[in-house]
């Protein structure tokens, strides 16, 4: 056995643990985890010297509170409505994920992001008019494939985490393209 090997092991011990015995709780926290890197990332990525705390703040908040927990009751849901004796089930659920809670969801994380950032209601829903399609469309044309992936071979106490560590590169889409929006609005 390699010398990272063992904590490795033990990393995923301690994490499967902590999934089983507190599973709202831990996907709240990796979600959380996941949403800082990637809006990290984004902004190392798009060349910023400083570091925006409110944004990074904005994405681990949201991830947190919503970015794990939300997605928890739904895939629970799904296993629910749709059971795997249904006849073709994971067609059904990636109808589902896609047409229902994948547009629903990209309209909520996007308020509610800028919501967190401190904008007032009037601007998040104008950051979200002048976004939503986009990362909608975008959404199904480059996760459609993951989410069959994730919906017919993933376990379902694993799909949150999937759906995180998918996360973390759409966040860094996600927060390039708000940034986008508004250097082209100050502009």
């Amino acid at each position: 056995m390699s010398l990272l090997s063992k904590p490795i092991i033990h990393a995923l011990s301690f994490y499967f643990g902590q999934l089983y015995e507190h599973p709202i709780r831990t996907k709240a926290v990796s979600c959380c985890v996941v949403a800082l890197a990637g809006n990290y990332a984004s902004q190392r990525i798009s060349g910023v010297k400083l570091i925006d705390i409110h944004s990074l703040a904005a994405y681990g908040v949201y991830g947190l509170l919503f970015g794990g927990t939300i997605p928890h009751f739904f895939y629970s849901f799904l296993e629910y409505a749709v059971p795997d004796g249904a006849s073709f089930p994971v067609a059904r659920k990636l109808i589902l994920e896609r047409l229902v809670y994948s547009p629903l969801y990209q309209a909520f994380a996007l308020y509610m992001i800028a919501r967190l950032e401190g904008k007032d209601h009037k601007t998040a829903v104008e950051q979200l008019r002048g976004l939503y399609w986009t990362v909608l469309t975008t959404s199904w044309k480059y996760l459609t494939v993951l989410q069959l992936l994730n919906v017919s071979i993933v376990p379902p106490m694993l799909r949150v985490l999937v759906v995180n560590l998918i996360g973390f590169f759409w966040i860094i889409y996600l927060a390039n393209q708000r940034r986008q929006q508004e250097l082209a609005k100050s502009k």
